[in-house]
């Protein structure tokens, strides 16, 4: 070949790398340019339905598209991750991804894991507490734990899929109260209100979810809180003690949310989506949205939370092992 032609292909070959380049600017400034679909894994009702719609609603402000809050139940949270993951990878599909994309994995119940997606920003976090119905004769946790372990299989939990975040925090305080797991059997459900539902209902006795979650029933007297896995009390019930007020235990557990998207968004879209996050949670409406109703506010950016997923996934993972709930 000539020197002429080889120059020539050499060119052409740069002019399409800078057409590529100078693309991707282009689409992140252009972007959002339609309305974008932010899933949630989980039920209406719940936490992380809540979570979502204030930042869809606060997300619209800054992106200046419509931001539509789509619940993709099922699976233990399966479905609505894996709809996430697989949708394409062009910022007009977003998600709010819980704790459980480091649990499910362990199960086998999926493929996924946090190495599925584009971390966006972490959000929120909220520990486990203890509910009972408010006509409970249990007066503290210790009763409680006291009854479940005189009673194996009398008692039933719920307010996740099995394997899932609540499950794993009162499977957790049962071994560490030298208590075998499967004492208290667990009731999968999509989320903490089906879950406070049944126990309301007189279908189960143990709630292991937030106390947001669980605020309205014990607002309206039919649920109680005996206890918070944390080791600082609930501002929003500030009365209700730690398990190490409680009974001496050391253990905490809390569920996290973080906005993600599919694998392979285009970094330009992640920074700006990024961006946009950070300014909500640091948001006056935000953190007055989640301070009435509980939540934690927490946040770190794409590399941190990308980080703090994989720590995660390895924390949990030896939970899980260690009360028998890897397959």
């Amino acid at each position: 070949m000539s020197a002429l032609p080889r120059r020539r292909l050499l060119a052409s070959a740069l002019l399409g790398l800078l057409s590529v380049v100078s693309a991707l600017p282009a689409a992140a400034q252009n972007y959002p340019a339609r309305p974008i679909t932010f899933i949630v894994p989980w039920g209406a009702g719940g936490g992380t339905d809540a979570t979502a719609r204030i930042i869809g609603s606060l997300l619209e402000k800054e992106l200046g598209q419509p931001v539509t809050v789509v619940n993709r139940t099922g699976g233990s949270g399966v479905v609505g991750h894996a709809a996430i993951a697989s949708a394409q990878p062009d910022g007009y599909t977003i998600g709010l991804a819980t704790v459980e994309i480091g649990m499910m994995h362990w199960q086998g119940l999926t493929d996924l894991t946090s190495a599925s997606y584009t971390p966006i920003g972490l959000v929120n976090a909220d520990p486990a507490g203890v509910q009972v119905r408010a006509d409970s004769p249990y007066k503290t946790v210790n009763e409680l734990l006291a009854a479940i372990k005189a009673n194996p299989g009398k008692f039933k939990g719920s307010g996740t899929g099995q394997g899932g975040i609540w499950h794993l925090a009162i499977a957790g305080l049962l071994r560490d109260q030298k208590i075998d797991p499967a004492s208290l059997p667990w009731v999968p459900s999509n989320g903490a209100a089906p879950g406070l539902q049944d126990m309301v209902a007189g279908g189960i006795e143990v709630a292991p979810v937030s106390l947001p979650e669980a605020r309205s029933l014990i607002d309206a007297g039919k649920v109680k809180s005996l206890a918070i896995m944390n080791d600082k009390p609930s501002a929003l019930y500030p009365n209700v003690p730690t398990l190490k007020a409680a009974i001496g235990s050391d253990w905490t557990m809390a569920a996290w949310r973080g906005i993600v998207a599919p694998k392979g968004l285009p970094a330009p879209i992640r920074d700006k989506l990024a961006e946009s996050v950070r300014k909500v949670v640091a948001s006056k409406d935000y953190n007055e949205f989640m301070a009435s109703r509980g939540f934690g506010v927490i946040y770190a950016g794409p590399d941190d939370f990308a980080k703090f997923m994989a720590k995660s996934s390895t924390e949990l993972g030896a939970t899980m092992k260690a009360v028998g709930l890897v397959k």
